[in-house]
């Protein structure tokens, strides 16, 4: 009689078979096949707007794939591969060094001699990193000490914006690294004020005292651009085409940084009137994307740019939707509770809040407690 670990185990099997044929039908679709490991081009999915079901699939089969080895492999080695995964450094010399931007100009591969000479970097070094990131299909070597881009790495370029929030988030983990001293220190263990996060905590032990939204030019630059890639990220996109934009005439993008989606919108949906709230640096860049993305909105006066900040003050009155992307997950309750409370300062009657962002589920699900018709995976 089989038990029910193995019986688990063939579950997840099935999982995975049948999320990565849902992935590949999804490629299909395009008329331009499933893409290989070592492609060179991106494929016309990944920059679609609507990726929704390649998203529902790929989350299948990554969770399954790792519940699986988590299983199966023994236990030593799953918790050592926890803390020993230093891709994210790699890559974040990759993208500083603008290691894809120079095998671009060299798409049948550069040799490590001549690639360390042209980013300045010692060639062992290099060369170590980049069969690091190769093992994950990040780059190919493809010969020896030839390195060509690969689909994935063509992402780290230069004029990628999901590569400028793989580059912000390199740096992410050094503040992770003064996770437990935060949790024990007098000060910081019991508190969830913002000043008293991770972060703001390793800076200060740097000798850097400065608020998170006190950027210069360049920073606040590749934070927009990251913001943007995050929408690629995110499969962000699909808003456009799963809400009904089409029975509301007005939107107020609350926290909208340079507005990646109502740039969007605007394009798709010409009858809507957009405003685009944020921090009066950001409201000024955001002017120069839309003058980029849609300049018939601009040119037509269905946008504007209202400075703003959602703790202090309330966003413009009476919009059909007060859109908030990738903003609450920022905050602790009392900071949320603040924006929000605002915003429903200015709602008119009919006036809808539209959050967009993550959601984790907690793996026990509490009797009684209601997921509406968001989709749960499947056990085990």
């Amino acid at each position: 009689m089989t038990d029910l670990n193995e019986l688990n185990i063939k579950v997840l099997l099935d999982i995975i078979n049948s999320s990565a044929r849902d992935a590949m039908e999804e490629y299909k679709k395009t008329g331009h096949g499933v893409p290989g490991l070592d492609s060179t081009a991106l494929h016309p999915l990944d920059m679609a707007t609507d990726i929704l079901a390649l998203r529902k699939a790929i989350r299948l089969l990554e969770g399954a794939c790792h519940q699986l080895t988590a299983i199966l492999a023994p236990p030593q080695h799953t918790v050592h591969n926890m803390v020993v995964d230093y891709t994210w450094a790699c890559a974040g010399v990759a993208t500083k060094a603008r290691i894809a931007d120079f095998l671009d100009q060299n798409p049948e591969g550069l040799s490590v001699d001549v690639l360390a000479d042209q980013v300045n970097l010692d060639k062992t070094k290099l060369i170590r990193v980049l069969r690091v990131l190769a093992l994950k299909g990040c780059f190919k070597e493809v010969k020896q000490g030839v390195f060509a881009n690969t689909r994935l790495s063509l992402i780290l370029k230069s004029t990628s914006d999901s590569g400028c929030m793989v580059q912000i988030h390199s740096e992410i983990p050094k503040y992770g690294a003064n996770l437990y001293d935060t949790m024990i220190d007098q000060e910081h263990a019991k508190s969830y004020e913002i000043d008293k996060s991770p972060r703001l905590f390793s800076l200060r032990k740097e000798g850097i005292n400065k608020d998170f939204w006190d950027m210069d030019d360049e920073t606040r630059e590749l934070f927009q651009r990251a913001m943007s890639g995050l929408t690629e990220i995110m499969g962000s996109s699909a808003v456009l085409h799963h809400y009904p934009w089409d029975t509301v005439s007005s939107i107020a993008d609350i926290g909208s940084a340079v507005g990646a989606n109502s740039i969007r919108l605007a394009n798709m949906y010409p009858h809507l009137r957009i405003t685009n709230q944020d921090l009066p640096g950001f409201v000024e860049q955001a002017q120069t994307a839309w003058e980029k993305g849609a300049p018939e909105a601009i040119r037509d006066g269905r946008v504007e740019f209202v400075p703003f900040n959602f703790f202090e003050e309330s966003p413009v009155v009476g919009k059909d939707v007060y859109y908030l992307r990738h903003i609450l997950h920022d905050w602790p309750d009392s900071e949320s509770t603040t924006i929000l409370r605002n915003i429903r300062k200015v709602m008119g009657p009919n006036s809808r809040v539209l959050i967009h962002d993550c959601m984790l589920f907690h793996p026990i699900q509490e009797p009684g407690v209601e997921t509406m018709d968001i989709n749960k995976a499947p056990e085990p």
